[in-house]
């Protein structure tokens, strides 16, 4: 696929995109399950930790305060309210230290950036925590290549479209780059945007889909270096 002229946004999924995330999640994971290993194995505990999760996205949605919040949950059904304050103390410890991880920017992220900037309308597209997301892109240093930050409370199609609704252009005029298949590519071309995906070596479950995706305005990149070849000599020169 090559990327139209008429493209004026470029838009950036942010966790495991621009920069690390999902990693950090699942070694807090690991630390729930130690923490949890009197009650089931590390394989139950992952699923109910998980299904807690998904559970909780309609109140708490997608990030880091959602996830505590989903731990102690899981941690108070999986031991029948039983778990001692100084667990709940340590759950509540992990989250912070979830919350305090560097920023560590995935190669090549800020050539690319610096490659696009002043020739498109750059923005983040993420979901997750408002605040938590805000501070990570002020503590990556790469907040001013972008115009605008739209933190989601989902990435469904309708959230896209409200997305080009606020941007005040169209879905051809649209590229949205990200880790996820189901979350940064589907529903884009859905609303009749372009997509690329750049995969990362590890995806929360909630994020995989089971099927390939084939469509004229979509394709994938080993990673972010390749984007730039998307496009004509003469934009990114």
């Amino acid at each position: 696929m090559k990327i139209p002229s008429n493209i004026k946004v470029i838009a950036f999924d942010a966790d495991d995109t621009l920069w690390v995330n999902e990693p950090y999640f699942q070694e807090v994971e690991t630390h729930f399950c130690e923490l949890m290993a009197p009650y089931l194995s590390r394989h139950q505990l992952s699923a109910e930790l998980f299904k807690t999760e998904i559970d909780n996205l309609k109140y708490y949605g997608y990030g880091i305060k959602g996830y505590i919040l989903s731990m102690i949950e899981a941690a108070l059904l999986i031991s029948n309210n039983t778990i001692s304050n100084e667990v709940t103390a340590r759950i509540l410890a992990l989250g912070k230290e979830l919350i305090e991880k560097p920023i560590e920017i995935l190669d090549g992220v800020p050539d690319v950036l610096k490659s696009f900037s002043g020739r498109y309308k750059l923005v983040v597209a993420t979901k997750g925590d408002l605040l938590d997301q805000h501070r990570k892109l002020h503590k990556s240093g790469l907040g001013h290549y972008f115009h605008h930050i739209e933190v989601m409370s989902d990435k469904q199609a309708s959230d896209y479209r409200k997305l080009l609704n606020r941007l005040e252009i169209s879905a051809d005029d649209f590229l949205m780059i990200g880790n996820s298949l189901k979350s940064d590519v589907l529903p884009v071309l859905e609303v009749g945007g372009y997509a690329v995906h750049i995969p990362f070596h590890t995806t929360w479950a909630h994020e995989k889909i089971d099927h390939q995706v084939v469509h004229e305005r979509f394709t994938t990149c080993e990673n972010i270096h390749e984007v730039t070849a998307l496009f004509s000599d003469e934009t990114t020169n």
